[in-house]
């Protein structure tokens, strides 16, 4: 069973794609997949339960896929094409189908642990990958290549750990570091007592308490970071800072955050 908070997110996602009936038609067989599903929620359970992290599950993925949604959009509203684009391989739709598939499968690999898990999951995606693709582009093998190899480019690089080009794995970057809400933290907080190495993360990811990414006035996309204590500045400079700087989209990006009711302190 689905949680309400997936099936929240699974109707902004698909809203949010109306344009694209391609795309939608892709995002809605990946939000019907039994494996999918299943793999995701076994990836939760490891994550938290097992390795006492944070939140990597259906719920994150999601909203992953959703953060890079609204991103997308964004540029593409602002005339900024994607690499696929400016490539002339691509349209900016099989941008949009690449980064979903990415939002919805970066952190398959946590069903195996967290060492080099970007690396797990391009290889636990790609048997998906191929179903899906080839469902919704039967007789098209260029496309259903380019959107996989580009899918997989933005999975392998979300860690900031490799080095990526296209602007599509820089929006997945970025939207993978914007979901840091308390929300993500709660569970692990509320089950681990002991104190351990790491749990920094948890308790400034839970101070975090709203991201908003809309229209920038400077830049296309603009980041705003609320937290409700100065802890929550280390998961901003600590990890999502990290991310827009390693990120091929980085130059379309401003970022804010602050403490309520203080200045908003501005990184980029």
């Amino acid at each position: 069973m689905k949680s309400a908070k997936e099936i929240n997110l699974e109707t902004r996602i698909l809203e949010k794609l109306k344009d694209y009936k391609v795309c939608q038609k892709l995002a809605k067989y990946l939000l019907e997949d039994e494996e999918l599903q299943v793999m995701q929620d076994y990836a939760n359970n490891v994550s938290i339960k097992r390795l006492g992290f944070n939140d990597h599950g259906p719920v994150h993925m999601r909203q992953v896929a959703n953060n890079a949604i609204k991103m997308l959009n964004i540029l593409h509203k602002n005339n900024i094409k994607t690499s696929l684009e400016r490539e002339e391989v691509g349209t900016f739709e099989d941008s949009m189908c690449a980064v979903v598939m990415a939002g919805l499968m970066h952190d398959l690999g946590m069903m195996i642990g967290r060492s080099a898990h970007e690396e797990m999951s391009i290889v636990l995606a790609q048997p998906l990958m191929d179903r899906a693709l080839k469902a919704i582009f039967p007789n098209d093998i260029q496309k259903v290549t380019i959107i996989k190899s580009l899918a997989l480019e933005a999975i392998v690089g979300h860690m900031s750990s490799k080095k990526i080009h296209s602007i599509e794995a820089g929006i997945i970057l970025i939207a993978d570091g914007c979901d840091m809400t308390k929300g993500r933290a709660r569970i692990p907080l509320a089950i681990n007592a002991a104190p351990k190495v790491g749990d920094i993360h948890k308790y400034s990811a839970n101070a975090i308490k709203r991201v908003r990414i809309h229209q920038g006035e400077k830049k296309p996309i603009k980041i705003e970071v609320e937290m409700s204590g100065d802890v929550g500045f280390f998961q901003i400079e600590e990890v999502l800072l990290t991310k827009v700087n390693s990120s091929p989209a980085k130059e379309y990006v401003e970022l804010y955050a602050g403490v309520s009711g203080q200045e908003c302190k501005c990184y980029l």
